[in-house]
């Protein structure tokens, strides 16, 4: 900032001389910040109106008056004047058109009213979770600037065309891991507020890097909402998973082997912890917990089948709803065993994907119903960018990950070594 500052210093002295300041502030009567103010508001605009004129010389391939260079069939056009907010208020500018109307000016675009940067102040507003009120009473006071809910409604979404692109975009052909978790939001539907889950999947690239693939929003969980997530994902250009971690959600294994068949499923031990304890009177909860560590903490899958059966031997009278349920998601609560210990502590738990959730809440508890699916998307992408902005590193031990992986998975993984 210090740098920045000097430079700029330097600039503004390079360009104008203190004598010639002083003469110039005598001669137009300027004694108090607000008349600064005034030329400043005047001067900006002089400015931009420049910066369009040489915008428009590039365009049209010659400058004002310069006939002989003319070599084109369009000409410019007169000017149309529009009103613009700068940093020193508000002001008229006379912006050039062409006869074509193909001019689409940069510095002051098309249908932009606002120059300041109360635009990104508002966008980091919402982003941190403040309602359209709270940040329509910030602005003004720290502006002394009325911002219409309609206009800072109009700011927000345009964070929607940003977060259709990024929803969008090209994956990679690999993921070796991913991860699906959901958050439980309020959406108005009409006049009542309805449930919606927010999915979100967590990526580990071959690079051990870690990203957001997408956030997709659904009222009812089935075969069918998993099928259409997988297939936009293998549109977008993946073409296998290795190892899927998520809760046992409806209708999500057949969805996820109807579009990427090879892939190993792990439930969340975690989640199933937590059902677990459901059924699970207080002052049993402590003996039950240690019992059903030692099932996933063993050191294989056959000593956990024997602390399973141990586990029900005790249990299985007066809670016979524990034990059935880890056998009847065994194959996919046990597929961790044949993993190193690097490996076990990254799949056995959608925990990676839990800590963002954690971060999203953050910016979200604040909010009670959400007008439309819209607002909650738009928010869920600022706050997921503003957490993924921050992923640089990689997994830790991710090159012994690699190595063990590239063995287990050697003919899926051979051409992306």
């Amino acid at each position: 900032m210090v740098e920045k500052d000097t430079k700029n210093k330097e600039k503004f002295e390079g360009f104008i001389n203190r004598k010639e300041m002083r003469k110039f502030l005598m001669e137009n009567d300027v004694h108090s910040l607000d008349d600064v103010e005034d030329i400043i508001s005047e001067m900006e605009k002089v400015i931009l109106e420049e910066m369009l004129q040489g915008e428009m010389d590039s365009h049209l391939g010659y400058s004002k008056y310069d006939y002989e260079n003319k070599d084109a069939d369009n000409s410019r056009n007169g000017y149309s004047s529009k009103e613009v907010r700068g940093k020193s208020g508000s002001f008229r500018i006379d912006v050039p058109r062409d006869r074509k109307s193909e001019f689409e000016p940069q510095v002051v675009k098309k249908r932009q009213k606002d120059i300041s940067k109360i635009e990104d102040m508002v966008l980091a507003l919402y982003q941190k979770g403040l309602s359209t009120r709270d940040i329509q009473n910030y602005i003004m006071e720290i502006y002394g600037y009325n911002l219409s809910p309609e206009t800072i409604s109009n700011i927000t979404d345009r964070v929607i065309e940003k977060a259709t692109e990024w929803q969008n975009r090209p994956l990679e052909e690999v993921y070796p891991i991913i991860f699906i978790d959901g958050m439980y939001f309020k959406v108005k539907n009409g006049i009542e507020a309805e449930t919606r889950t927010a999915y979100i999947i967590i990526s580990i690239d071959m690079e051990g890097k870690k990203d957001v693939l997408g956030i997709w929003i659904g009222e009812v969980e089935n075969s069918k909402f998993w099928l259409n997530i997988f297939n936009e994902l293998k549109t977008r250009g993946v073409k296998d998973v290795l190892i899927l971690c998520t809760d046992k959600l409806p209708g999500i294994e057949t969805a996820v082997r109807a579009v990427f068949p090879r892939v190993e499923l792990q439930f969340c031990i975690v989640h199933q912890m937590r059902n677990s304890l459901n059924h699970v009177v207080y002052k049993d909860r402590r003996e039950v917990v240690i019992d059903l560590k030692k099932v996933y903490q063993a050191a294989t899958e056959e000593m956990a089948l024997l602390e399973l059966e141990r586990f029900e031997d005790k249990w299985g009278e007066k809670y016979p709803y524990i034990g059935k349920s880890w056998r009847d998601s065994w194959d996919n609560l046990s597929t961790f065993f044949k993993y190193s210990p690097q490996i076990r502590r990254l799949i056995y738990t959608t925990n990676p994907i839990e800590s963002l959730n954690s971060q999203i809440r953050r910016v979200t508890r604040n909010k009670g119903v959400y007008p439309n699916e819209d607002a909650l998307f738009k928010i869920l992408y600022l706050a997921v960018i503003s957490v993924t902005n921050k992923w640089t590193s990689k997994i830790r031990d991710w090159h012994l990950i690699l190595a063990e992986l590239s063995i287990q998975f050697e003919d899926r993984l051979g051409g992306y070594l």
